[in-house]
């Protein structure tokens, strides 16, 4: 379970404002990659609540529905996105990079130290510590990502009911087989990210 550990290595509880940033949805082939980033109150989250806080990939559905609001409502927190556009032409990486710039900009505090999921620091202007599984270490990093992943699901549901049959309400735009075969019946919308092999297959298939 995360902790504190490497929020008090980088200041947390000294005057410090540590933030945990996350990404979610690098791997879809629709919609876009949205971040979060999350600072904590100086007291830390009550106790109850620390206890759920998770990696937003080991928690079902319904409790990343119900801790979200629990997060946004005693901890500081932003959301950043990169769109399909921004995708294809930065690609995913560069992409993910930005939504997360984009998330500890909007916080609209300037952090000491940013926790970053992953092995790839955006362009802040703070101090930055890469940790890889950092959402399943860092308490504010599992924060950041269940509110990405909940903000990334709705809007890829509100996706679904304009564009319906890929089944992006269930699967977020993951290549599951049912949005996979959609690709192929349905063709590509203007929210699919061309740049991905599944996607690029579909319009070579059509030319």
């Amino acid at each position: 379970m995360p902790d504190l550990s490497h929020e008090i290595a980088a200041g947390y509880g000294t005057g410090v404002i540590v933030c945990g940033v996350d990404e979610v949805g690098r791997g879809p082939l629709a919609g876009p990659v949205v971040a979060a980033a999350a600072v904590l109150p100086p007291e830390g989250l009550p106790p109850a609540l620390a206890a759920l806080v998770n990696d937003s990939k080991l928690l079902k559905p319904k409790v990343r529905e119900e801790l979200a609001p629990l997060i946004l409502g005693c901890c500081r927190v932003a959301v950043g996105m990169a769109d399909v556009g921004e995708i294809d032409r930065l690609n995913i990486l560069r992409a993910s990079l930005l939504a997360m710039k984009r998330a500890v900009e909007g916080l609209g505090i300037t952090p000491g130290v940013a926790l970053i999921d992953g092995n790839k620091t955006p362009d802040l202007s703070c101090a930055m510590r890469t940790i890889v599984g950092g959402d399943a270490a860092s308490l504010s990093i599992a924060a950041a990502s269940v509110v990405a992943k909940v903000e990334r699901d709705r809007i890829m549901a509100e996706l679904a009911l304009a564009y319906p049959g890929y089944g992006w309400e269930r699967n977020a735009g993951y290549p599951t087989i049912e949005h996979r075969k959609a690709l192929i019946s349905l063709g590509i919308t203007p929210h699919h990210r061309r740049s991905f092999g599944p996607v690029k297959a579909v319009l070579a298939a059509t030319v």
